[in-house]
């Protein structure tokens, strides 16, 4: 597919402190890419490069067929940008604030009059269009700021923390509208610091840590470079726990006084589960049920980060 978003050997320092210590990046046309990072991995740091608010020090960068040192204005024509905080005047009405930016943007009348009603519909905020926005919700407010940035329908959006702060009915709402703008064709860079949100959203996910990609790979890919995945087995009899533990050498009984199960490790894919259950039924063992558990973006973070799960290789980074 053809790339949205191109990043090879990005740097960037301030002063003796390395923020980005030569990354790459390739976002598909038309996909969800999310970094995820602790504080200070610079997440936020890559946004402004790509978006043309800081120069970079060194590193190739295209983003929507532009290169950023020849052709920054064609990357400023093609994109939007919704930072960690909602951009909007408090002072002004929802409408004056779009209307603000479509001026802005170089909208004759008649076609901003046309985007300004358009979005407002389409992030449901026509009823409070003509209401300041010092009266507004956290959520109508992040609406409102990625109505802004759609004004000039870009083909790439930058998402920098686009949820923080938000409750869980708004945060879902803003997945909605994320979605259906993938649905339209455009690409979307979201950093954030949910991982249910990089799991639910997100095609492809780079983790940043110290200013270096640990892994990139889809959801599903880089929760298989963590230890953990089991499969869980229940069994209608102690007896037949007890002859499953001597099939199963590697299995550990899971303590539950209301239940007779074991948790086995491997990667519960669909070969995984057929040995088991094939070594099982040669044995006469009957399984009352299984669960499938692999780890998630949770783990992932904290093994790549340096956290608690530290332990398996930051060079098994999934392709």
């Amino acid at each position: 597919m053809t790339a949205a978003v191109l990043v090879e050997g990005l740097r960037k320092r301030y002063g003796a402190a390395v923020v980005l210590d030569g990354i790459d990046l390739e976002v598909a046309e038309g996909s969800v890419f999310a970094l995820l990072g602790p504080n200070g991995a610079g997440k936020t740091t890559v946004v402004h490069i790509l978006s043309t608010l800081v120069r970079p020090d060194a590193g190739r960068v295209r983003v929507a067929g532009h290169d950023l040192r020849t052709h920054p204005d064609g990357i400023r024509r093609s994109i939007g940008l919704t930072g960690q905080f909602a951009a909007v005047d408090d002072l002004l009405t929802g409408e004056e604030n779009l209307r603000l930016m479509a001026s802005l943007r170089h909208l004759d009348a008649r076609a901003a009059r046309r985007r300004v009603a358009d979005l407002l519909d389409r992030f449901e905020l026509t009823s409070a269009a003509r209401n300041r926005i010092g009266t507004y919700s956290g959520g109508m407010r992040r609406r409102l700021d990625l109505a802004m940035t759609l004004i000039g329908d870009p083909r790439v959006v930058f998402l920098d923390e686009p949820t923080t702060g938000l409750d869980p009915r708004s945060r879902q709402t803003m997945w909605s509208l994320v979605r259906d703008l993938v649905a339209d064709g455009v690409t979307i860079v979201l950093t954030t610091q949910y991982l249910e949100e990089a799991d639910r959203l997100a095609d492809r996910i780079a983790v940043l840590d110290r200013g270096r990609i640990a892994a990139t790979g889809a959801p599903d890919e880089l929760k298989r470079l963590v230890p953990g995945g089991h499969l869980r087995l229940g069994f209608p009899t102690p007896a037949q726990l007890d002859a499953a533990r001597a099939v199963l050498h590697d299995a550990e009984p899971v303590v539950d006084a209301d239940r007779l199960a074991l948790d086995v490790p491997g990667t519960g894919d669909v070969a995984h589960v057929r040995q088991v259950l094939d070594r099982l039924a040669s044995a006469g063992i009957e399984v009352e049920d299984i669960g499938i558990h692999t780890p998630d973006l949770d783990d992932v973070f904290f093994a790549l980060t340096g956290g608690p799960a530290a332990a398996i290789a930051k060079e098994g980074t999934a392709r």
